[in-house]
């Protein structure tokens, strides 16, 4: 169903949100003060900075990878978001400096990519499949975007927009031009975000186009590979199901495949119904959610059972020991799910992004921001550790980025409403008004907000998480209820300020057993006191260290 536009919530920036609790304000400056300069050390000593230079030469070490530039993107776009809540003078000049590295390495026609300029130049656009160019692109114009919008600076800006002026002539549907599109997605929300960002509507055209061209027969892998002198017929990761382009992506109704792109695709979907209101693309999107959420996800909003393909197998096949759920995939669940809750402010999608933020997102950094899982298994005998860095290096930085930003997850608002969908203690600076939250969340379930309205009439809607049955609610200290929408209670008033609202939600340990359908969840219960304590309560109480599979009552399969 299509929705309408005057219901749409826009995300508060998180430069208008200021974190300041127990929980995640140490993560942000851990994240800041530790992982960002760690991040920038990493990229330095492998390489992966210094490829731009343009000076490899065949024979030496290290050799340009094809997706280096993407670690560097999204280093960028971490460290951009930390300048914009936390001026640093040395940080912006780090950034100054690697950018004009960076465009020092663009090629005349706008092109930007290392590895195809000095290692393999002739085989530009010859891989879509495999090769990760585009993908590459879309996370340097995420960084670009961000690079922006955190300085006023158009150095990087520019550089992309050159670059996406120069892919939108060479992909689309136009006689001349390749009919392709990326492997592995990500351009395509990073080029809605360069439409909202200049206001340009090539941009969202082009996304567009690659969301539309996706899974469309004859398959252009095929016709590719041929080109390549290879066999499209042999083995291919589970064929086109891998990339989700088995089927255009309004005909898909399953989630398939690799789980970091499967996750990128659906959030460019979504995106995509925020910006057109197609029909179609949206019911695509309920149907996949369903799929995921309710037999293909685990405790944690762990996302991916299996190595082989870094994704998604049967239904219900959730194992513990073996378990992949990399960082990235829960990184792009709550992507995606903060987007869908964008377009219908539905407490199904905010319960799902608290559930990965928490735990499947979270579990992928250290407490000292210096250390990372690239996979997280639910049991381990002992032999699983973070690591410094990896090869494929995608996780750490994404983490970095999610947590550099975080405070754009707390609330959303429209014309006439304001909805909390994260309880952490801070202030948020809305269009409506400005909200005072005190809160031990998620330790303890008592929320304090103080309101101080811009205008005297609207809607306070409070998220009540799927995991809590009971609740109490006060304004000004006087007990009363509101009426419920979706998971929210909506508080529709005439405000003054210092107006406090109180809510209050019961935590009760709960003992809660898997679905029977997952194998590896049998005789295992956990003892859940709410959605973010699971792990530690269960560390407790097993002694066999394995972490028992669990489901809540509505969207967990395992």
């Amino acid at each position: 169903m299509q929705t309408s536009i005057s219901r749409r919530f826009t995300a508060v920036p998180f430069t208008r949100v200021r974190v300041d609790d127990v929980f995640w304000a140490p993560r942000i400056s851990a994240n800041r003060e530790r992982t960002l300069p760690h991040q920038y050390r990493m990229c330095l000593d492998t390489g992966r900075i210094g490829a731009y230079r343009l000076d490899w030469r065949p024979g030496m070490e290290p050799v340009p990878h094809v997706f280096w530039d993407s670690d560097v993107a999204k280093w960028i776009e971490a460290a951009a978001y930390s300048l914009a809540t936390h001026p640093d003078p040395e940080l912006d000049a780090l950034l100054d400096e690697t950018i004009a590295l960076m465009a020092s390495a663009q090629q005349e026609d706008g092109y930007l990519n290392p590895h195809f300029t000095v290692v393999e130049p002739d085989k530009r656009w010859t891989n879509l499949r495999d090769q990760h160019e585009l993908y590459c692109a879309g996370h340097l114009i995420e960084a670009a975007v961000a690079h922006y919008q955190a300085t006023g600076k158009r150095t990087l800006l520019d550089v992309m927009e050159r670059y996406a002026r120069y892919i939108d002539q060479v992909f689309g549907d136009e006689p001349g031009k390749l009919h392709g599109y990326c492997g592995h997605e990500e351009i395509e929300l990073a080029l809605v975000k360069l439409a909202r960002a200049t206001g340009d509507g090539r941009y969202l055209k082009l996304a567009q186009y690659f969301v539309d061209e996706r899974g469309v027969q004859p398959y252009y892998f095929d016709s590719e590979a041929e080109a390549r002198g290879e066999d499209p017929k042999k083995s291919y990761m589970g064929r086109y199901e891998y990339c989700q382009a088995h089927l255009p992506v309004r005909e898909q109704r399953e989630v398939v495949g690799h789980a970091v792109r499967a996750m990128y695709l659906y959030s460019a979907m979504a995106d995509l119904v925020g910006e057109t209101g197609d029909v179609a693309v949206r019911e695509a999107c309920d149907a996949l959610w369903a799929d995921l959420t309710l037999k293909k996800m685990y405790l944690t909003g762990g996302i991916g059972p299996s190595r082989h393909n870094e994704g998604f197998t049967s239904h219900y096949d959730l194992p513990n020991e073996t378990a992949y759920a990399e960082t990235c995939a829960a990184i792009g669940l709550v992507f995606w799910a903060h987007r869908l809750l964008q377009l219908e402010c539905d407490g199904v999608y905010a319960d799902v992004m608290e559930r990965a933020l928490y735990n499947g997102a979270l579990s992928g950094v250290s407490l000292d921001g210096t250390k990372f899982f690239y996979e997280n298994p639910l049991a381990s005998n002992g032999n699983r550790h973070r690591q410094d860095w990896f090869g494929c290096a995608c996780c750490p930085p994404n983490v970095a980025r999610l947590l550099a930003s975080l405070g754009g997850y707390v609330c959303g608002e429209r014309a006439d409403a304001v909805a909390v969908h994260l309880y952490v203690q801070g202030e948020v600076d809305t269009a409506l008004a400005g909200l005072k939250v005190e809160t031990n969340y998620p330790w303890e379930g008592a929320v304090h907000i103080t309101v101080t309205p811009k205008i005297e009439h609207f809607t306070l809607r409070l998220r009540v998480p799927g995991w809590c049955r009971e609740y109490r609610l006060a304004v000004n200290g006087h007990s009363l209820e509101a009426p419920t929408e979706r998971g929210y209670l909506c508080l529709m008033r005439d405000w003054a300020a210092g107006d406090t609202v109180t809510l209050e939600l019961a935590m009760p340990v709960e003992r809660v057993e898997a679905h029977p359908a997952v194998q590896a969840g049998r005789w295992s219960i956990a003892w859940k006191p709410w959605i973010t304590r699971w792990m530690s309560i269960i560390s407790c109480c097993w002694k066999t260290r394995r972490w028992p599979r669990v489901s809540t009552r509505r969207y967990s399969a395992g």
